[in-house]
């Protein structure tokens, strides 16, 4: 007796719907998202070719912006003399000068405004501290020599 052989149908699914889906979820997902900015002053950081530092939960950090105006954890300070910006930093830190002190400044702010912010925390006790700086791209260095980016 012959029988017949039945052919069975390959099953396959069809991904293109999927696809399609997935790349409606990316195009959502790209125009709802915002994004926020550490710092709300608009400062140029200074270039350096040394790797940057994670940071740290808990922190003190101090934004010079080009004017010498100085930011304590984003707390405008009312002048940009030194006992201000101590009183500020010992307020914050809350007598812990075991706590990172970060420095941020626009590159075109005086040098006279970091040092006084490097100088108030040297007077309160602060070991850790480090200047931000971007970092830069290859190929974009002057002939200078590049300093680090961490002072102790």
């Amino acid at each position: 007796m012959k029988f017949k052989r039945q052919h069975k149908e390959e099953l396959s699914v069809n991904l293109t719907p999927l696809i399609d889906i997935v790349f409606l979820l990316l195009i959502f997902f790209m125009v709802s998202t915002t994004f926020t900015k550490e710092s709300r002053l608009q400062i140029d950081l200074p270039k350096a070719s040394s790797d940057p530092v994670a940071a740290e939960s808990t922190q003190l950090e101090v934004v010079i912006d080009p004017q010498g105006k100085y930011r304590v954890n984003e707390r405008l300070l009312v002048n940009s003399q030194l006992i201000t910006l101590k009183r500020a930093i010992e307020q914050l830190s809350e007598g812990d000068s075991t706590l990172p002190f970060i420095i941020t400044a626009d590159a075109q702010t005086p040098h006279e405004f970091v040092v006084r912010a490097m100088d108030a925390a040297g007077q309160i006790g602060f070991t850790r501290l480090s200047i931000t700086t971007e970092a830069q791209a290859a190929g974009d260095g002057d002939n200078e020599a590049d300093g680090g980016a961490d002072a102790q």
